[in-house]
């Protein structure tokens, strides 16, 4: 009983051992994740969704320490003699907030996958608004992502998924409840077997299988049903295999449906419903009926408009949702790390001038998804979410936890930045 209650009397007494560095927005206050502070001796720490950085430095408790301050999209203004940054007194059990200011017409949110979302937070004693579903799925990075509504939840899929000692390239899935509050947190709850992430669309072939995108429609029998384009393939090779799975609800899996001529390049989609058809993509539709979907003779090409200022050539989709606020649909396309916002009185277009409200400083942002399921305000909040990762970038050094993982925004579309994209 004494040894115990020392032991508990030492850890009682023990000192801090962090210093935290708490990164807002200078507007909000909000905290703001993958803001980088680099110390002289080239070690850099990375806020987590919190905005927040749990700092161990022995070495440099009770002195001055300079660091430079950067982020994607988001300045520090500050300044000192050895350059623009800040000067640090590194002391544990103490908090030192720094404001940025945002550049970007979005405003950056959270990390939506991988493990350690809050990791610095939790190291600092801080609450958080999410629980790490690390130890049930053991996610660590998550390509691409698409969603949709069905029966009562939001149906999750992502494209490859790395874990600590495994790799998935068979459909990683989840759900979430559609009331969460995606400004501040999505709650997944991933389909898993054997203590981590199952494979969703297991085929007996070779290749990697890639779900494009998720719709549902109404079977036979009146009740609805989850379905999914995919394909198989080598890497980045056209596709060996293109189709449609069904989701099997008994046995949590999706089983192929039908097969589909393959035409093109594997593209992730975001179908839309729209005047009785599902868009896969604004140039690609099928009838919203059980037997259309399956004949490949029944999906019809469109001809769509793209805005005529964007930066370069291209023939990915993009993005595209009906907005009841803005009475339009609205676009985003991802080039590189940049973002671009959008409008049309039709899904065809043609689309209005184009405006960057994202960009990534030498690092790719793409397969940008919106979510109009999170609108708030009457459409007036958008909500959207790409994969970040230094493949098919300039990007020298990965960014520890966000590289290959999806980053969540948000964009006021009464943003006075995008009266260009805005027709009367």
């Amino acid at each position: 009983m004494r040894l115990m209650l020392a032991t508990l009397l030492l850890f009682a007494a023990a000192p801090p051992r962090y210093f935290v560095v708490r990164v807002v927005d200078s507007e909000s206050g909000r905290g703001v994740p993958l803001i980088s502070l680099k110390l002289p001796n080239e070690v850099v720490y990375w806020t987590d969704s919190a905005g927040v950085i749990a700092m161990d430095e022995p070495s440099l408790v009770g002195r001055q320490v300079y660091a430079e301050v950067t982020g994607h999209g988001y300045r520090f203004t500050g300044k000192t003699v050895l350059g623009p940054g800040v000067m640090l007194r590194v002391e544990p059990g103490q908090t030192k907030t720094l404001q940025v200011e945002r550049d970007i017409l979005a405003e950056r949110l959270y990390r939506l996958t991988g493990e350690g979302i809050y990791r610095d937070s939790l190291l600092a004693g801080l609450p958080v608004p999410l629980k790490d579903s690390f130890p049930e799925a053991q996610v660590m990075g998550q390509d691409t992502v698409s969603a949709a509504l069905y029966r009562g939840r939001i149906f999750w899929i992502w494209g490859d998924t790395i874990g600590p000692s495994f790799f998935n390239g068979q459909v990683t899935a989840a759900t979430s409840d559609p009331k969460d509050d995606p400004s501040i947190a999505v709650r997944y709850h991933y389909f898993t077997a054997n203590g981590r992430v199952k494979a969703m669309l297991p085929l007996p072939r070779k290749g990697l299988v890639w779900i494009e995108g998720l719709f549902t429609v109404t079977d036979p029998s009146g009740a609805e049903r989850l379905l999914a384009t995919y394909t198989r393939q080598d890497g980045l090779k056209f596709p060996d295999e293109c189709g449609l799975a069904l989701f099997d609800d008994r046995k949590e899996v999706f089983e192929p449906f039908s097969e589909l001529p393959c035409t093109r390049d594997h593209t992730s989609s975001h179908p839309f419903l729209h005047d009785g058809y599902w868009y896969l993509y604004p140039f690609l539709r099928v009838p919203n009926q059980w037997d259309a979907v399956r004949e490949p003779a029944r999906w019809e090409k469109r001809e769509i408009r793209l805005p005529a200022n964007l930066p370069a050539e291209r023939n990915r989709p993009a993005s595209v949702v009906w907005n009841a606020y803005r009475q339009r649909f609205l676009m985003l396309i991802d080039f590189g790390g940049d973002v671009y916002y959008s409008e049309a009185k039709a899904p065809e277009g043609p689309y209005s001038p184009a405006v960057k409200i994202v960009w990534h400083d030498d690092y790719s942002f793409y397969n940008v998804a919106m979510h109009p399921f999170f609108n708030q305000d009457g459409g007036r909040i958008i909500y959207f979410e790409g994969t970040y990762s230094d493949s098919f970038s300039d990007a020298k050094v990965k960014t520890p936890r966000y590289d290959y993982n999806q980053v969540m925004y948000r964009l006021d579309l009464d943003h006075p930045g995008l009266k260009r994209a805005q027709e009367p």
